[in-house]
């Protein structure tokens, strides 16, 4: 990509060599989704995003957690993590919608449809975000242009205003030459904005923000630097790489110098291998910590399991490997895997099995919170991959055979309630 010159905040390259990458982020995403649904349900319904209102837990109920919230929530001080009896607290009118994934992979999907219409190079970060690399493409899109738009900022606009007019909620673009400077970009001023933030615009744009706004500088490492006068995240650009490295270690500080000063060379990774192996994970805010491990992890993990064995089973294969995996509010990864007697595809199974790894992994003697440490992401998957032609028996699992050939049924019947009526269809029992 280029030269970096170091501690001057500089990228020497080849002005030909410019990439062009947008980070397209959907404005409170569950909330909007459900509220589009609900107008298009209805059209004379009441627009969630136009009053205090939020997803998590279930309607009548104050039980469950802030999953997204409106902007007018937001003025009463509601923060997407906090209990929903403590958000209703400080809004008694507040309004409480439901969780509803199979919403939110149907709009997910039909985003990203429109993305691959534009560009081949679509990198999806997540269910309401991704990455797309317009590098080159300037002669094909010369028709987008327009008097006050021109080539890359006339496809931003085209592209928001296309969603919003085809699928009916708003995003955030940010548009740079590298996909940190673009996420970035794309968090400022909402909703239904296009921000550039190219490197000639970080000293005015980003150097001003408070380090915890940079993108991968976990809590822990802004209070850190907060603690020794780097306030900002142009305070950390301008500090010495050395001095970095010094509170933060030679990884975590070279990190934040390169990002402060809007470095970044990942590529836009459109392409995925073979699947090797399934999995999944989710980002949450507050993080966990020790004192709300049990509360919020079993969750998190049964939904993840979920996910992962209705995949296994969809693709009629078994795994013989479970794995979970965690990343710290300082942006560090931990992981364990389990090689299992018998290979499976029972939800139960996997769920078990991951939730044990967990345990291990942050609440065990020398566990990644046993030492104020918090976790932002939740990742559980499985691997050894097998198409069930072979599956070792020993008399245990003849003993439980009875058992299992129920939980398979079980959850052969979930999965097609909920191909024909939505996801969530089906309860546990503990979850009423």
């Amino acid at each position: 990509m280029g030269t970096y010159v170091p501690n001057t905040g500089f990228l020497c390259y080849n002005k030909a060599m410019n990439r062009t990458i947008f980070h397209v982020d959907v404005n409170s995403a569950f909330l909007s989704w459900t509220a589009v649904k609900r107008l298009k349900e209805d059209p004379e319904a009441l627009d969630l995003r136009q009053v205090p209102s939020i997803i998590g837990g279930r309607e009548g109920s104050t039980k469950g957690i802030v999953s997204a919230k409106s902007i007018p929530a937001k003025k009463y001080g509601i923060v997407t993590g906090e209990p929903v009896i403590s958000a209703m607290k400080k809004c008694p009118n507040l309004i409480i919608a439901e969780i509803d994934f199979q919403t939110y992979r149907e709009y997910s999907h039909a985003m990203m449809e429109i993305f691959h219409e534009y560009t081949p190079l679509v990198q999806q970060a997540s269910i309401d975000e991704a990455y797309l690399d317009f590098t080159g493409m300037e002669q094909i899109y010369q028709d987008l242009e327009t008097e006050e738009w021109k080539f890359p900022l006339s496809i931003a606009y085209a592209l928001k205003d296309r969603i919003y007019r085809e699928l009916g909620f708003t995003v955030n673009i940010g548009v740079s030459e590298n996909k940190l400077l673009a996420k970035m970009a794309s968090d400022f001023q909402k909703p239904n904005k296009v921000h550039t933030l190219y490197l000639d615009e970080v000293p005015t744009k980003m150097w001003k923000l408070p380090i915890g706004d940079l993108f991968g500088c976990g809590n822990r490492s802004a209070e850190r630097l907060r603690s020794v006068g780097i306030l900002t995240i142009g305070d950390a650009a301008n500090t010495d790489l050395s001095v970095l490295q010094s509170f933060l270690g030679e990884k975590a500080g070279a990190y934040i110098h390169r990002s402060a000063n809007g470095i970044s060379d990942s590529p836009v990774k459109a392409e995925r291998d073979a699947a090797k192996s399934y999995s999944n994970e989710t980002t949450f805010s507050p993080d966990i910590t020790a004192d709300d491990f049990e509360r919020r992890a079993p969750e998190i993990v049964r939904w993840l399991s979920e996910s992962v064995g209705r995949r296994i089973r969809r693709d009629q294969i078994y795994v013989n490997t479970i794995d979970v995996s965690v990343k710290t509010n300082e942006f560090k990864r931990r992981s364990r895997q389990k090689k299992l007697s018998d290979a499976t595809d029972c939800t139960a199974v996997i769920e078990e099995e991951a939730m044990k790894m967990l345990r291990e992994l942050c609440m065990g003697q020398h566990g990644v919170l046993s030492d104020g440490t918090g976790i932002r992401l939740i990742g559980v998957g499985g691997s050894g991959i097998e198409d069930g032609s072979y599956r070792q028996m020993n008399l245990f699992d003849l003993m439980e055979s009875s058992e299992s050939k129920s939980s398979s049924k079980l959850d052969q019947m979930v999965d097609e309630l909920e191909h024909k009526f939505g996801r969530g269809i089906v309860q546990k029992g503990g979850d009423f």
